[in-house]
């Protein structure tokens, strides 16, 4: 497997310099108006169509991610995004009317999205352009200038996106910077408007807390145990099919992967056998073999849930599929475990690679109670045919999200809000949402003649008593 090169570091000076050109455009780049707006997202995506192939080829050396999915998980988002942007941006830039009550008689109020200002986005390895330009198309149509920082770990790919912005931005209005933790710990100490950050909760709280420094407001693309929780089917065939897609896809590397099924004890036979099923269909043969099954992006990434399965196994797991890992390739095999110990690490820590634990239930408010005991996912997926089943999980179980009898599709939604809650993030992304979090909504009020508060000003003489008496009466 090829290893990318990892971008080098800027010098402090450099990137003080940059947040300071970047800042001292934020009057222009806020009055821009929606044709020039959309202007500059045509601009970002004639760049990623024109280095199309480039982008495939950085993936598949970064983590050998397949050149389809590439094409349908990466290019296509950001042509999606960029599309439902064009079409409702002149609706959300509109000032909005508000009506006023009886005690501001005389008066006009509206509310205008104005730009933040100076956003930081900060983005990760698993999806390294998708994640780097949705929140970036959202900035910019804002009108806010941002400064990016892609992962140092997908290389490759990240000095690709430094140049696409670079052409298709001036570099007051958009910059890149590369490196590490101590550029992004850096980037944290400066002064931003917003900050758009997508990782682990772990990094999420250290985020939020440098935002607090200064203060400045945070949107937090987070992850955690995102449940899959299977009704008394008929057939389980179509269900594992879908969950082990979403299981599989990216390697498991995705922040709203399945984490776990929850399935109906006397169906957990039933469940097993399709799924491996589903797996080998798939990636039919070795799939250490088979080009169309990824990579994990680094070697301690898959070292981590290789310590997972073994801890599982430890515990009295049984792996009834996979299993194999080569640390040093990035390669984890499709895995499945049942009989799995409920203290075992790989209940309690996201996942993130393609490692599928099952576990058997015999009541509805043992699902409830299981997930519940955890911290919120970002996402949550229910496969049932009763509605009533559905609506209990719904209002019994907290998430970011949910979908119903599929997985993962739901991200791919611009009409959606695609956000967490608590441990599994802060405010939402996608369409009018990402643009709404790049967005203060200013509300202003015009006196256009004087009401009645103008006779409730001191004195307070005994018939503006009995008036504001009357008033609290009425109202």
């Amino acid at each position: 497997m090829t290893h990318s090169v990892l971008p080098i570091a800027p010098e402090v000076e450099v990137i003080e310099k940059t947040f300071a050109a970047l800042k001292s455009r934020v009057p222009q780049q806020r009055v821009l108006t929606v044709k020039e707006r959309i202007a500059r997202l045509d601009a970002l995506y004639k760049e990623v169509w024109r280095r199309r192939d480039d982008l495939k080829k950085a993936m598949w050396n970064d983590f050998r991610k397949p050149p389809e999915e590439v094409d349908l998980t990466e290019i296509f988002v950001v042509k999606s995004e960029i599309k439902a942007v064009k079409r409702g941006l002149r609706m959300w830039m509109r000032p909005k009317r508000v009506s006023n009550g009886l005690a501001h008689f005389g008066s006009a109020s509206w509310v205008r999205p104005e730009a933040k200002g100076v956003a930081l986005i900060i983005s990760p390895w698993n999806y390294p352009m998708q994640l780097v330009f949705r929140p970036l198309i959202a900035a910019i149509a804002a009108g806010c200038t941002a400064m990016v920082k892609p992962s140092e770990l997908t290389g490759e790919t990240a000095q690709l996106v430094a140049e696409i912005v670079s052409a298709a931005f001036n570099p007051d209005e958009v910059a890149v910077v590369q490196g590490g933790v101590e550029t992004a710990t850096h980037l944290l100490n400066l002064p931003f408007n917003h900050i758009y950050f997508t990782g682990s909760p772990a990094v999420g709280k250290i985020v939020m807390k440098a935002a607090s420094q200064h203060p400045c407001s945070v949107t937090l693309e987070l992850g955690g145990k995102s449940p899959v929780i299977v009704d008394d089917l008929k057939s389980m065939r179509d269900v594992a099919k879908k969950v082990a897609w979403a299981k599989l896809s990216n390697a498991g590397q995705i922040c709203v992967a399945p984490d776990y099924v929850l399935v109906p004890a006397n169906r957990e036979a039933d469940f097993v056998a399709a799924v491996k099923e589903a797996m080998v269909e798939m990636y039919p043969g070795e799939a250490v073999a088979n080009k169309d099954y990824q990579r994990i992006v680094a070697t301690h990434h898959a070292e981590r849930i290789s310590k997972l399965v073994d801890d599982a196994i430890a515990r009295g797991a049984k792996c009834v599929m996979g299993g194999e890992v080569d640390a040093q390739g990035c390669y984890v095999a499709p895995t499945v475990l049942t009989d799995i110990d409920p203290n075992a690490e790989i209940l309690e820590e996201e996942i993130f690679g393609p490692v599928l634990p099952i576990i058997p239930y015999t009541s509805f408010d043992e699902v409830v109670r299981f997930v519940n005991d955890r911290p919120t996912p970002l996402a949550l997926y229910v496969f049932s045919k009763r509605k009533r089943f559905v609506e209990s999980v719904l209002s019994q179980i907290q998430s970011g999200g949910a979908s119903i009898n599929n997985c993962v599709i739901h991200v791919s939604s611009n009409h959606l809000p695609f956000g967490g809650l608590g441990n599994s993030g802060i405010g939402s992304g996608h369409g009018e949402y990402g643009f709404t979090e790049f967005t203060h909504l200013r509300g202003v009020y015009e006196q256009r003649f004087d009401g009645a508060g103008a006779l409730l000003m001191p004195p307070y003489t005994p018939w503006k008593t009995k008036l504001v008496d009357r008033l609290l009466r009425w109202l």
